[in-house]
């Protein structure tokens, strides 16, 4: 499917700090697995990307550079990010957790998180939700494009022959897949 052009994998690796990685994720692949993954797509010939999703401001954004260079070095192509979003209920789960697991930073990661989202914990504006906005957001963007530069992360996104896509059948029509 890589040769024909169908196919590509983004992994996410949000942390290179196995403990803080097992807080984060505690039934996830550790983060020498996932670049051990994307090493082995890699060098099958499976184009690969790295998302470090999701940053956390205060928390694990500083480790952006060090999982691209991580991730290049396994072979990955393309990068992306994600802040955390919030919504209703979630906001009340991840204060939860941040209480439970970084309790002297947890007002301070809140606190970063409303400044990247315009004084709120979260706007659902597509775009803005993923990446925020204000200048916080905007230096994290800046940092994001000079480490896919520097790491030659920066290349166009992989762009998919879609042309052998089928839709699927319309309900009741289970059969024709055969």
């Amino acid at each position: 499917m890589a040769r024909r052009n169908l196919v590509k994998v983004v992994l996410s690796v949000t942390t290179l700090d196995r403990e803080l990685a097992r807080r984060l994720e505690p039934r996830a692949a550790t983060p020498a697995k996932r670049l051990a993954a994307i090493r082995a797509l890699s060098e099958a010939g499976v184009p690969t990307g790295v998302n470090f999703a999701p940053v956390i401001p205060a928390l694990n954004e500083t480790e952006l550079e060090a999982i691209f260079e991580a991730a290049a070095g396994a072979g990955a192509i393309e990068a992306a990010y994600i802040l955390p979003r919030l919504p209703l209920e979630v906001k009340d789960l991840f204060e939860e957790w941040l209480q439970l697991h970084t309790p002297n930073r947890a007002r301070h990661v809140m606190s970063r998180m409303r400044d990247m989202h315009a004084g709120r914990h979260y706007r659902s504006g597509f775009g803005l939700r993923q990446t925020g906005s204000g200048p916080s957001a905007e230096l994290l963007a800046r940092r994001f494009r000079s480490a896919k530069k520097k790491y030659g992360l920066d290349s166009p996104p992989l762009r998919l022959d879609s042309s052998r896509f089928c839709p699927p059948p319309k309900e009741g029509d289970q059969l024709k897949l055969l």
